[in-house]
Order: structure tokens, then C-alpha cells, then sequence
């Protein structure tokens, strides 16, 4: 396929790739690992477990049921929010923030009413964050070096036989191999600060929803909301090519430490 046959494995995407896939596997195992051996006489494996569990329910199978019928499918809503910036932004930040944290709020309310302790509501976002890693981010990493590996052979032909890319997929599959082939040592440092960031907001975020929970305090939970849909106002925006890639790591960075400072005040008093 003639649109393939120019395309360049850049020297660094593979040894970047690389780097990018290890360092995702070793981000929540670290965090896990920390926290555990810090604190593990007052933590439950069962909070991490139950973390994983509501990011898959409430942001893969809730979000991506709401996403199908509002985005994707081809009906007067769908075409109002991807045909208005302003609605697809909104739309996206409140659709995670409403249903991560109410799947926060939900879960640590009625269903992990044992061992509840702070140490296992960090626990709870290490797992959240974490899965959301191992299996959103990594297999799409995994792919891109597969992709990056078998086109830096030079055998284009055999790639694409390799990756079952035909002329009815070619399309579909274009921007995968165009993002494989530019990967840099650039990309592995903005791909691992994001993630450090997203780890840290969901602990800080379900540290704050915790706390409503214990404390029976309402206001927690449309506080956690709020403030995980400004965290991921910039996310959307570049998303619509309305801003550059680092402002959206600056933003990240000042909602990080916005969460975190409430919620290390609220973890102290818990």
C-alpha cells in the first residue's frame, strides 16, 4: 500500500518505546510496592483490587456505553457535541469526572465498608490509576513498538501482513503507524510525566471522596468532581487541536498540586 511506503522508523522509536513500556509497567508497581511496604499492617490488597475494579466499571464500560451513543454513533446529539468544540469539551470532562468519582464515592460507601482507613483509600487510587495503565495506555505502547519494530525491518509489505493491515484498514490504521515511527525520547518523558500526574490525581482525588464518605460531608463528592473536570479541561481542549501539547502538562501539573494539597489537609485530619 503506496501510503505506507514512506514512512520513516525514527533511530530513537524503538529504544523510546521501549523505555515508555517499561517505565508504564514500573509506575504502578512502584507506587504499590511503596505503599504497601510503608503501610501494610493498615492496607487491604482488597482496596487495590476494588480501585481497578471501579475505573474498569465507571470510565471502560460506563463511559465508553455513554461515549458510543453520544459520539460515535450517527444521531442529532452526536453530531451537535463533535460539531462544537465548546460542547465536546464539556461534555468529556463532565462525563469522567461525574462517573469516576460517583464510581469512587459508590464503591467506598456501599461496598468497601471494611477496613476503611486513609492508607486504603490511597491504596484505592493506586489501583485505579494503576489499571488504568496497565490496561488503557500499555497494550497501545506494546503496539506501537510492535509496529515500530517490524517497519524498522524495511519490509513494508511484510509488516503490514504482520500487523493484518489491509486496504480496507489502511486508513484506520495510518495514524498508529505515523505516531509509531515519530516516538522519540521527547514523547517517553511527556508519556511517563502525564502518567505521574494521573497517578497523583487519582489517589489526591479519591483521598478527598474518602473523606466525605467517613465523614458523612456531602460536599466532597461535587468537590472531587469539579475539580477532576478542571484537571481535564486542557486534556480536551488539545484533544480539539485548540492548545499545544505542554500547556496541557502545565495545567496538569498546577490541578496535581491543587488536589494534592487538599487532599494531604484532609488525609492528615482523617
Amino acid at each position: 500500500m503506496s501510503v505506507f511506503e514512506d514512512i520513516v522508523i525514527g533511530k530513537s522509536s524503538v529504544p523510546s518505546l521501549i523505555i515508555t513500556v517499561i517505565l508504564m509497567i514500573a509506575i504502578p508497581v512502584c507506587f504499590f510496592l511503596f505503599w504497601r511496604r510503608k503501610h501494610k499492617e493498615q492496607t487491604k490488597i482488597s482496596w487495590l483490587i476494588a480501585g481497578a475494579i471501579g475505573f474498569i466499571v465507571s470510565a471502560r464500560v460506563l463511559e465508553l456505553a455513554i461515549h458510543y451513543l453520544c459520539i460515535v454513533m450517527d444521531n442529532p446529539i452526536s453530531r451537535f457535541i463533535n460539531g462544537n468544540t465548546a460542547a465536546f469539551v464539556l461534555y468529556g470532562i463532565t462525563m469522567a469526572g461525574v462517573l469516576e468519582e460517583c464510581g469512587r464515592h459508590i464503591i467506598m460507601k456501599y461496598i468497601m465498608k471494611k477496613n476503611r482507613s486513609r492508607e486504603n483509600a490511597v491504596l484505592y487510587g493506586i489501583g485505579h490509576g494503576g489499571i488504568e495503565i496497565l490496561a488503557v495506555l500499555l497494550p497501545a505502547m506494546i503496539l506501537y513498538l510492535a509496529i515500530a519494530v517490524l517497519f524498522s525491518q524495511g519490509d513494508v509489505e511484510s509488516a503490514l501482513k504482520a500487523l493484518n493491515i489491509t486496504e480496507e484498514t489502511a486508513a484506520a490504521a495510518l495514524p498508529s503507524v505515523q505516531a509509531a515511527a515519530s516516538f522519540d525520547y521527547a514523547m517517553t518523558a511527556m508519556n511517563v510525566m502525564e502518567r505521574l500526574f494521573a497517578m497523583l490525581l487519582h489517589i489526591g482525588l479519591t483521598v478527598i471522596v474518602y473523606y466525605g464518605v467517613v465523614n458523612g460531608k456531602k460536599i466532597f463528592l461535587p468537590l472531587a468532581i469539579l475539580l477532576h473536570m478542571l484537571a481535564d479541561t486542557f486534556p480536551g481542549l488539545y484533544q480539539r487541536g485548540v492548545v499545544p501539547l505542554w500547556t496541557v502538562e502545565g495545567w496538569a501539573a498546577v490541578w496535581v498540586l491543587v488536589i494534592l494539597l487538599i487532599a494531604g489537609k484532609l488525609y492528615s485530619s482523617a
